[in-house]
């Protein structure tokens, strides 16, 4: 046996053992080289689609150890012809060949762990990259049909339309743009971007021919409103009145601006509300729609101006019948704090600090001396122990209370 496999090594038997080597390897390297080269690809594809998600960082471990696979493979090949050539032995020649046959087979092992490790990613990759120029395309042309109806539209002059058609444009440029230099990834994107703002000129149009009824409809609702506003804030002199008689002038001096300003208010509204009924006349059915809001949010102001006066006026009125009666609610609020920290186990932490908001309700119910006491005062005042007990009360329900044995 011994001999037989020194035959190898001397002329006569040189040739044909190299023969074999050879196509051995090949075959080995080949099988590798298939392997690495479709991972390759597929893992430039999830560079180009899906950067973020960095496959290349993974697939480098991989990559050079086939490169090195290969290196030992053409330096073994390279040694073989030359042997071949010059008919020399080659030392320790079926070892070589084999180490260097199972680190080829190792190799493409490494790739198809790879491989199968995240083949979901890989293959899906792989598939939109081929896509993506089919699906630029197509977005391009649907683009291009609905910007040419746009144009075309008797709603062409819609404000709607005007700005989301000049969104498609920009959108088509930058698609058109990346085609020729970017990543597909970012083709990917712009294609995207130019598909959903298609869609949203498509609604504007179908949207279009609604428009008229819509705001014809808005400008009765805030025809309405307007008047209703009128009419609420007539009672806002007197009542103003009335709490200056009645009540200490404190109560009332963050209101004295109320009148004159909802009155601006309502001018506002009125002359938003005339450009409405232009614009629809003059077929902006769109403009007359933003009109009507501006509209709105005037009236809104305005009976938030008039309603402070008037709700002022009954409060104060309230508190003054029976001014022990807000103090009590707060009291009652007071008492179920102290219960919940008794029922915590909490007392220790925020006994003394319920307690002496009791004091403090006592020192305020005090304050209402006088021809005309400042209920105003007095209600913010015991508002704010009203806010502060709230406090102390859910900060007492995400306490844990402590560990009883």
């Amino acid at each position: 046996m011994v001999g037989r496999r020194r035959g190898w090594f001397r002329s006569s038997g040189n040739s044909e053992w190299i023969e074999q080597a050879r196509g051995s390897l090949a075959s080995a390297f080949l099988d590798m080289d298939k392997r690495q080269s479709a991972a390759e690809a597929a893992v430039h594809a999830s560079e180009q689609v899906f950067p973020d998600r960095r496959l290349a960082v993974r697939w480098e471990p991989v990559r050079s150890r086939c490169y090195d696979a290969a290196g030992a493979y053409v330096t073994l090949t390279e040694q073989l012809e030359q042997a071949e050539r010059d008919d020399t032995p080659i030392t320790d020649g079926p070892a070589r060949v084999e180490a260097v046959t199972r680190q080829l087979t190792d190799a493409a092992r490494a790739v198809d762990e790879f491989y199968r490790g995240n083949q979901t990613q890989l293959e899906n990759a792989v598939s939109v990259l081929g896509t993506v120029p089919q699906f630029a395309r197509q977005v391009k042309i649907t683009a291009a049909g609905v910007r040419r109806q746009a144009a075309e539209s008797a709603y062409a002059s819609f404000p709607s339309v005007r700005e989301h058609a000049g969104t498609v444009d920009e959108a088509l440029v930058t698609l058109e743009a990346a085609e020729r230099d970017a990543p597909v990834a970012a083709v990917r994107e712009a294609a995207n971007r130019l598909e959903a703002a298609t869609k949203v000129l498509a609604d504007a149009l179908a949207q279009a021919p609604s428009r008229a009824g819509a705001a014809k409809t808005a400008i009765t609702s805030v025809t309405t409103r307007l008047a209703a506003a009128h009419t609420k804030a007539e009672g806002l002199a007197p009542a103003y009145s009335a709490l200056l008689r009645e009540f200490n002038a404190a109560s009332s001096a963050d209101l004295a601006d109320n009148g004159r300003e909802s009155q601006r208010a309502i001018e506002a509204a009125d002359a938003a509300l005339a450009r409405a009924r232009a614009a629809a006349a003059e077929n902006n059915p769109e403009i007359a729609l933003d009109l009507t809001t501006s509209a709105r949010g005037y009236l809104t102001e305005a009976e938030r101006l008039v309603d402070a006066v008037t709700k002022r006026l009954s409060l104060l009125r309230e508190v003054r019948s029976d001014p022990q009666d807000k103090a009590k609610a707060v009291r009652f609020r007071l008492r179920d704090a102290q219960m919940l920290a008794v029922s915590r186990g909490l007392v220790t932490e925020w006994g003394s600090v319920l307690d002496a908001q009791a004091a403090r309700i006592d020192r305020i119910s005090e304050t209402l001396t006088g021809r005309h006491p400042d209920y105003w005062a007095y209600v913010a005042e015991l508002d704010t122990v009203t806010d502060f007990i709230a406090g102390v009360v859910d900060r007492m329900r995400k306490q844990a209370g402590p560990r009883r044995e």
